[in-house]
């Protein structure tokens, strides 16, 4: 998976050896492919409520990036944005947390955010 997050979980002992046993035959490669296909499994059984939810709160879907030049863009029309996002939220690493400040009034990810340390720092008063 190339852009994919690291998740740390905690798991009983017998759970892990039933993991482990489903994999010892050949249901799953390994203990990853396990937990991706069971998380995967509970996003479809919920699907509707997800997309219910996304269409209710006015969430974008999937994975939004900002360029400096479209953030300079929303400068210049003397916008804000408003982020919303489920998924992931890319802000290039030639964003200022000086331009990031006057463009984005808020921000709100379900997932990843991807910025510098001095965006993310600059912006922590408005991420929610």
């Amino acid at each position: 998976m190339a852009d994919s997050e690291k998740l740390t979980i905690n798991v009983s002992a017998v759970d892990l050896g039933r993991i482990d046993l489903l994999t010892e035959e050949g249901f799953y490669s390994n203990r990853t492919d396990f937990i991706r296909t069971a998380i995967r499994k509970e996003i479809d059984v919920h699907r509707d409520v997800v997309e219910q939810s996304v269409t209710r709160r006015a969430y974008a879907l999937g994975i939004i990036t900002f360029s400096k030049k479209s953030l300079e863009q929303h400068e210049k029309k003397k916008s804000k944005l408003d982020i919303k996002v489920v998924g992931a939220v890319h802000l290039a690493k030639d964003i200022t947390p000086e331009l990031a400040r006057r463009t984005i009034q808020s921000l709100k990810v379900h997932g990843v955010l991807r910025a510098s340390q001095a965006v993310k720092d600059a912006l922590a008063d408005r991420i929610s």
